[in-house]
């Protein structure tokens, strides 16, 4: 074999050989790529399958919680129907049962009313009866012995505290005559304790000089507080009272008399004095430099209608050890006091808390200004009769810490003070603006957010409607109000006070007086308010029984000049209101005896009692009165032409205060001297306003009235 064919040959095999392999390669790789493809499309088919099921699970799902949540709010709905259901069944058993026990407590009190005005009615007879048998002056053994056992009772015998609280009540005068009547009256009436406190103002026409002198002189260790008000004394008088060591109060207000001399006396003795009372005397500035000298304790000062004195005066408030603890200040009707005679004010008396300022025609905001540049712990501030105090002294006055502030009688005062009063006097708790003519709805918006506020008094101003009273209730500041006068603000409505009753459920002292708008139906809603005290409707369309019988805790209550009344408004003061204090019925020419007799019988704590214009009440409601109303104090009868003046007379020494005459009513009563109506309306029109000038009452708050 040659090598050609040997090379050939294996050429040819080893081609062979690899021609072999090569399609077995060929034909596993084919197997092997078709069993991948085909694991592949499992694989695809198996996903493809499980997305299709988890769409649709997903949308299985939804509707399936779409179902529960519509399930769960059917469950809800109809606990929710069942709730009310139960809810309505029980209020409906409740409204039953509130109205059964209601009518029952009213049959009650009506029942209760019928008998005591039947124990009445027997015993003015028996009284009458009494005093029949007084001209046959014959005891039987049984009164005998009462009237002797009557007499066993000795108060002397009681303990000292009792003795001197029995006592405290009593005036100086009253304690004068207990001293009379035997040795053991004598002696209660010489407890050291009852001597603390002397008023002298009370029997300034009664006793001499002499006996104030030796009064003071017996106890002068025990006097501490000293009042001689109104008091025409000698000035040695005065100086007596320099004796009194630990004198702490001394009141020497309107006493003409009182001189720098009788100052500098007592000064000298009374060096412990806290409050002193200076207003409407002949003081100079010797009296103010001895202020800073002589009282370093000094804390309240009144200078009220002192004229004379100076700014120089002024200035030496700051000599010495100075009045620097007065936190009172008093300087109404100074009007000789300039900015410089403030600024003096404001060096020497840094630590004022109260300053009033009233009748002071020439006090400008500049003063205001000097004053509170020092003083900035105010906290309450008084301007009455000041028609030049601006919307400036509010701005001032914004570093204070205002909580009580009051002007009245002013026509400067905006909108504008009132815009930011919730940032800058957040603690504001009394606010008196009445007869302010520039505040409007505006003010009241502004006043809402104040959250302190519990008194709020904006009698005649006329420019507030239902508006700006609605946007201040909403706020959080009616929740806490318990004192609002609105009288004269002639825009109010029925709504307002339908507001009212809904968001003041602590209010007690509410005026509405001369409000005209307002209707019986509008009045009724003062049912809703429970908690109230006092309640002003004169001169407006109030019903006979518009709110007596949820007013159970009523004291003070005016309805005159509302012609409309009649007896029936008596009778259920009679017998829902039986606590009442002071009642104004002025201007009801419909009330007649009968009425006047339900209300002596039931309310026996009556204290002040206005009848004045009541033309058809006769003699016989003085003697209801005088055994009814034991604590009568002030009474009023002007018009009363049925009473006579001899029962006025008599009725007079079982008062303290009492106003009578017997003429014809005035025409703007709207009526004549027999309760009909006048025939000429022209008449009663045109002299309305003069009406409202003369019921027109104070606009001080309920709380200064009572102080």
């Amino acid at each position: 074999m040659t090598p050609e064919l040997m090379i050939k040959a294996c050429s040819f095999y080893t081609g062979h050989l690899v021609k072999t392999h090569f399609c077995t390669w060929r034909d596993i790789t084919r197997t092997n790529e078709n069993l991948v493809l085909a694991d592949k499309m499992n694989r695809a088919v198996t996903w493809y399958s499980f997305r299709l099921q988890k769409s649709v699970f997903h949308h299985w799902h939804s509707y399936m919680e779409d179902q529960k949540e519509k399930l769960k709010n059917m469950v809800l709905r109809i606990q929710r129907i069942i709730c009310c259901h139960k809810l309505t069944v029980i209020l409906t058993k409740w409204r039953n049962t509130a109205r059964y026990k209601n009518k029952k407590k009213e049959d009650e009190l009506i029942s209760k009313h019928e008998l005591q005005l039947k124990k009445w009615r027997n015993r003015l007879l028996l009284r009458g009866a009494s005093a029949e048998k007084s001209n046959f002056p014959e005891q039987s053994s049984s009164e005998v012995s009462l009237v002797d056992e009557t007499l066993e009772c000795d108060i002397s015998q009681l303990p000292e505290r009792a003795i001197l609280q029995i006592f405290f009540y009593l005036s100086l005068k009253d304690v004068i005559i207990c001293g009379q009547v035997n040795h053991a009256w004598m002696l209660m009436t010489q407890l050291s304790s009852l001597w603390n406190a002397i008023d002298f103002s009370t029997v300034k026409h009664m006793i001499p000089d002499k006996y104030i002198v030796s009064t003071l002189q017996r106890w002068r260790l025990n006097v501490l507080c000293l009042n001689f008000r109104g008091c025409l004394l000698r000035p040695k008088t005065f100086r007596s009272a320099g004796h009194c060591r630990n004198l702490q109060e001394l009141n020497v207000s309107d006493c003409p008399t009182f001189t720098d001399e009788s100052m500098r006396h007592i000064s000298e003795g009374c060096p412990g004095v806290l409050y002193l009372n200076l207003s409407n005397t002949t003081i100079t500035n010797r009296t103010m430099r001895l202020l800073p000298r002589h009282f370093h304790n000094l804390q309240n000062l009144s200078l009220a209608y002192c004229r004379r004195f100076t700014d120089k005066g002024l200035q030496y408030l700051n000599l010495g050890n100075g009045c620097h603890k007065l936190i009172y200040l008093d300087l109404s009707g100074c009007t000789q006091i300039s900015v410089q005679g403030f600024r003096y004010i404001a060096n020497s008396c840094t630590g004022i808390l109260h300053l009033t300022i009233n009748d002071m025609p020439t006090l400008t905001d500049n003063c205001v200004k000097a004053l509170v540049e020092k003083c900035s712990h105010i906290t309450s501030m008084v301007f009455t009769g000041a028609p030049h105090i601006s919307d400036c002294t509010f701005k001032a006055l914004s570093t204070c810490k205002l909580r009580k502030i009051r002007f009245e009688g002013n026509k400067r005062i905006t909108d504008a003070s009132f815009k930011f009063i919730d940032k800058n006097y957040p603690n504001l708790s009394h606010i008196y603006m009445a007869d302010c003519k520039g505040i409007t709805d505006s003010s009241l918006r502004s006043l809402s957010p104040l959250k302190q506020l519990t008194v709020l008094n904006l009698a005649n101003c006329v420019r507030i409607g239902d508006v700006g009273l609605r946007q201040f209730l909403d706020g959080p500041a009616s929740i806490r109000i318990r004192e609002l006068n609105l009288s004269n603000c002639v825009q109010l409505s029925d709504v307002s006070v339908m507001k009212l009753s809904e968001r003041c459920p602590n209010l007690n002292y509410l005026s509405l007086r001369n409000c005209e708008h307002l209707t019986a139906q509008g009045i009724a809603y003062i049912v809703n308010i429970f908690s109230l005290v006092s309640i002003d409707l004169s001169g407006t369309d109030i019903s006979n029984e518009a709110f007596c019988k949820s007013s159970l805790i009523l004291e003070r209550l005016d309805v005159s000049y509302c012609s409309q009344l009649s007896d029936m408004i008596i009778k259920a003061l009679a017998i829902y209101c039986i606590n009442l204090t002071s009642l104004s019925i002025a201007g009801c020419p419909k009330i007649t005896d009968s009425a006047m007799e339900m209300l002596s019988a039931k309310c026996h704590y009556l204290h002040i009692l206005d009848i004045s214009g009541c033309v058809l009440l006769t003699n016989q409601i003085l003697e209801d009165l005088q055994i009814g109303c034991k604590q009568l104090r002030i009474l009023k009868m002007q018009y009363c032409t049925n009473i006579s003046k001899n029962a006025a007379e008599r009725m007079a020494s079982k008062v303290q205060q009492q106003e009578y005459n017997s003429n014809d009513p005035p025409r703007w009563f709207g009526y004549d001297r027999e309760g009909n109506p006048l025939t000429q309306p022209d008449d009663i029109t045109s002299s309305k306003g003069r009406l409202e000038l003369t019921v027109e009452k104070s606009t001080y708050s309920s709380e200064e009235e009572a102080a």
